[in-house]
C-alpha cells in the first residue's frame, strides 16, 4: 500500500511507548488493509491494550532481541508511536545487540528525545529496517487544518499564537520541548522533561499563587514539532487530557500544527472542548 511517497510494506511494527496512540495507530492500519504487530515496551506499553493485537513484549535497551522479534514478525516498516519517558542508564537492560552498538546508544541518550529516537533509528536502518512516520502509514491520525471547535481564535489569541510559533522556532536547536503557554502576549511556561500536562498543572499552580493575573478563558498553549526535526519521530500529541489541562488553566485554546500533530482520540477531545468553551485549531504547517 503506498501512502505519499512512501509504500508500507505489511506486517508493520510498531514500537509502543505509552499511552492511546500506539492502539489508535493500529486500529487505523488494520482500517487499511495493513497488519499491525505491537512491540509493547515494558513499564511503558499499557498491557491491557497490547493483549488485543498481536504482541511481543520488549526491555528498553534490548535492540538485539528487538531485532530478531522484527524479522521473525516480517516487519521491514517499523515506528516509534507513544509517549515517552526517558529510562535511567541503570534501568536500561542491555543485551548483546545492545553492547555490540553501545557508543551509538549512549550518545543518542545524551540528547533530547528527538535526538534518542533519531539515533536509535539509524542504528535499526543500518540492519536493512525502514523507519516510517505516522505521515506514511496512519495520516487520518494527524490534526486537520482549521478550528475543530464551536469557538474559535480570536484577535488576542492570534497574537499570543503567533508569538508562541516564534519562541518554539527560536528553542528548537536545544530540543528542549514542543509546547508554551503565552498569555496577553506573556511567554508564562516552557515546556520541559514534564510534559505537557505538567506545564498546564504548572499554569493550574501559578495561576492559584497569583503569579498569573489574567482573567479566565485567555491564554493558548502552542504545540509544534522542532524546527529541522525528523518527522517520522517525537510528533507533538493533543487529546482529551489535553483538553482537560488547558480547561484548568483557564486558557483560551489549543492551537498545533496541522498535519505534524497527532490527534488522539478525536471525538471525545472535540466534546471536551466545547464542554469546556475552549477552541482546540490546527494552524497552517
Amino acid at each position: 500500500m503506498t501512502d505519499g511517497d512512501t509504500k508500507v510494506i505489511s506486517p508493520v511494527g510498531l514500537i509502543a511507548a505509552g499511552g492511546v496512540m500506539p492502539f489508535a495507530v493500529a486500529d487505523s492500519l488494520i482500517k487499511r488493509g495493513l497488519t499491525p504487530v505491537v512491540f509493547a515496551l515494558r513499564g511503558l506499553c499499557d498491557p491491557a491494550r497490547a493483549e488485543r493485537y498481536r504482541h511481543h513484549w520488549i526491555a528498553i535497551g534490548q535492540i538485539g532481541r528487538a531485532k530478531k522479534l522484527f524479522r521473525a514478525e516480517g516487519c521491514r516498516d517499523l515506528l516509534f508511536i507513544g509517549s515517552l519517558v526517558r529510562p535511567a542508564l541503570s534501568e536500561i537492560r542491555l543485551d548483546l545487540g545492545t553492547l555490540r552498538v553501545i557508543n551509538e546508544v549512549w550518545s543518542a541518550f545524551r540528547g533530547g528525545d528527538d535526538h534518542l529516537l533519531s539515533g536509535i533509528g539509524r542504528i535499526l536502518e543500518r540492519d536493512g529496517f525502514r523507519m516510517v512516520g505516522i505521515k506514511d502509514i496512519a495520516p487520518d491520525v494527524l490534526m486537520p487544518e482549521g478550528s475543530l471547535t464551536n469557538i474559535k481564535v480570536d484577535e488576542q489569541s492570534s497574537y499570543d499564537i503567533a508569538l508562541g510559533r516564534e519562541l518554539l522556532r527560536a528553542l528548537s536547536p536545544f530540543d528542549i520541548g514542543q509546547a508554551v503557554v503565552v498569555i496577553d502576549g506573556h511567554v508564562v511556561g516552557i515546556e520541559d522533561i514534564e510534559g505537557t500536562d505538567g506545564l498546564l498543572a504548572r499554569i493550574v499552580n501559578l495561576r492559584a499563587l497569583g503569579r498569573i493575573r489574567a482573567p479566565s478563558k485567555r491564554g493558548v498553549l502552542v504545540k509544534a514539532p522542532k524546527s529541522g526535526q525528523d518527522l517520522r519521530y517525537d510528533l507533538p500529541t493533543i487529546g482529551a487530557r489535553t483538553v482537560e489541562g488547558a480547561s484548568k488553566a483557564r486558557l483560551a485554546g489549543i492551537a498545533v500544527i496541522a498535519g505534524n500533530t497527532v490527534l488522539a482520540e478525536p471525538q471525545p477531545t472535540i466534546e471536551a472542548a466545547d464542554a469546556a468553551g475552549i477552541f482546540v485549531t490546527g494552524l497552517p504547517a
